[in-house]
């Protein structure tokens, strides 16, 4: 059994293929069978069952899976810091992100974790979706995922770092632009941009206008939120999207104008994690830092200001 072999099982099982496991690792799918095979033989026990579309672990399987999950989160992160304890501040965060991450939450924290530690690598990689930042984040080195939080995620850790009103979004002529908010059941009967059917935060919208007995129409659809307010500023429809910083609420100058919806339950986005005791220092400071920044904005106050690194866990 080698450290090789724990790997392509844990992959297979989160993937539920072989042939897909094969495909990440540019290898044969007849070698990804090879590594569950010997860990049957060591085992003594059948590890995965297999389905007509694909394979998911026996009972036996969830078990390693688990064990050999957690093990391995735990290995490399001490990989990272005796890598980190070699190279001093020369060391690396991983980050996944959506496509508009960076831009709405962690420009200003960029700048000044990299006034702190310039000699940090950050390497940034973009998922189109929650779901892909979990993936990401299970199958690879990343050590932290910005995603919209939702339903807990098996092997994954999930910490609120802030939360998004919604607003309804139009131009600065439309009948609605000028209230000062709007009610949830003010959006029944319109028509509305729709944001990623399966997004996590499309479904968090559907449950909170539910709850308020409102179900939305919608006539567009697109893939982000900075397409659903470009759309919206073109007069091409309305869209109920969060208050992302950086955007007034109500009001302000220009096309656009984003009204407050009182009583929806607003979004909640922040950290995800495999292990949050398993992060390396950097990581850690990382996240403290785009926490630290998202919380000043909140409050109205420089986003980029120098914050103290050690001042929460995000």
């Amino acid at each position: 059994m080698t450290l090789d072999d724990l790997r392509v099982f844990v992959a297979v099982c989160r993937a539920g293929s072989l042939s897909a496991v094969a495909r990440d690792l540019a290898c044969t799918q007849s070698a990804v069978s090879q590594h569950v095979k010997r860990l049957e033989r060591e085992t003594g026990v059948s590890l995965l069952e297999r389905q007509p579309r694909g394979v998911v672990p026996t009972r036996a399987g969830r078990l390693l899976e688990a064990a050999a999950s957690e093990g391995l989160t735990g290995l490399d992160a001490a990989l990272r810091r005796l890598r980190e304890l070699v190279d001093g501040e020369n060391g690396s965060v991983r980050i996944a992100t959506g496509a508009t991450t960076v831009r709405h939450f962690m420009s200003g924290a960029i700048v000044a974790f990299r006034q702190r530690h310039p000699d940090v690598s950050l390497e940034f990689r973009t998922e189109s979706s929650s779901r892909g930042c979990f993936d990401a984040l299970a199958d690879s080195e990343l050590d932290l995922a910005w995603v919209t939080l939702g339903a807990p995620v098996r092997g994954i850790e999930q910490r609120a770092v802030t939360d998004l009103p919604w607003v309804l979004a139009m131009r600065s002529d439309d009948p609605l632009a000028a209230r000062p908010s709007l009610d949830p059941g003010e959006l029944q009967g319109l028509r509305l941009i729709r944001l990623p059917p399966n997004s996590t935060s499309a479904a968090h919208l559907a449950a909170a206008c539910a709850e308020s007995g409102v179900r939305l129409t919608f006539d567009t659809s697109v893939a982000d939120w900075d397409t659903a307010l470009l759309l919206a500023e073109l007069g091409l429809g309305r869209a109920v999207v969060p208050a992302l910083p950086g955007h007034a609420v109500p009001g302000g100058e220009g096309p656009l104008r984003l009204v407050p919806i009182r009583a929806l339950r607003p979004l909640s986005v922040g950290w995800a994690v495999r292990r949050w005791d398993a992060l390396t220092p950097l990581a850690r400071a990382f996240a403290d830092t785009v926490a630290d920044s998202c919380r000043r904005r909140a409050q109205g106050r420089p986003a980029g200001e120098c914050v103290d690194e050690h001042a929460g866990d995000g």
